[in-house]
């Protein structure tokens, strides 16, 4: 199928894509699954608590092992007491167990979200980038322009770094390359822009 391509100066053209990519089914339940299983493997468990080998105080024993009456302890750390160390609590450092991710429900996921926002007009592909990008304020007027102010911008490695300094600081932008975005960055931003080389380097992935 052929889309729309624009330059910087709004001049219009087209370009050959997959339709598998930009026009494929859209499958919302395995998009939620990867969603989900993105999310999880996100998070990081910081709760913390002290073991009984945090606990600050004295480690002699609390009173003789024998003829007291009272049960055998050493510690007044021990799990048991009031201001002791927690048993089997969590460690801070430990995270969640990883939900492994299929590279064809990827591939898919990416293929159904971007067929989604082609239907509804929120994705944009522009000729490379072959003039460096120096000032925010240039790169400002250009996302004005095309009405991007929300968006994911997809690049080529030449484009990326010609225009990654001067968008790096403006919020709810993000400019990365075809290897290092998920279907999570897709939903997140409500527009998706692609160069002209990133969209033959996405195709590559999905020959």
């Amino acid at each position: 199928m052929k889309i729309e391509k624009l330059n910087l100066n709004g001049k219009k053209d087209s370009i050959e894509v997959m339709d598998r990519i930009f026009s494929g089914k859209i499958n919302k339940i395995l998009v939620s699954k990867v969603l989900y299983k993105t999310n999880v493997n996100y998070k990081k468990r910081r709760a913390k608590t002290k073991q009984q080998n945090e606990i600050k105080g004295s480690t002699s024993k609390i009173y003789a092992q024998k003829g007291t009456g009272n049960a055998r302890h050493a510690s007044r750390k021990a799990p048991i007491f009031v201001g002791g160390g927690i048993a089997h609590g969590p460690k801070g450092t430990l995270a969640y167990k990883k939900i492994k991710l299929n590279k064809s429900e990827k591939k898919l996921s990416i293929a159904s979200l971007i067929t989604e926002k082609n239907k509804l007009k929120n994705l944009l592909i522009f000729s490379d980038f072959t003039d460096e990008i120096k000032k925010t304020k240039e790169m400002n007027k250009i996302i004005n322009k095309f009405e991007i102010a929300n968006s994911l911008i997809v690049l080529d490695k030449k484009s990326k770094d010609k225009i990654f300094k001067s968008a790096r600081n403006i919020p709810n932008i993000k400019v990365t390359d075809v290897n290092h975005f998920s279907a999570f960055d897709i939903v997140k931003f409500e527009k998706v822009v692609f160069t002209e080389s990133s969209v033959k380097e996405l195709e590559k992935r999905y020959s």
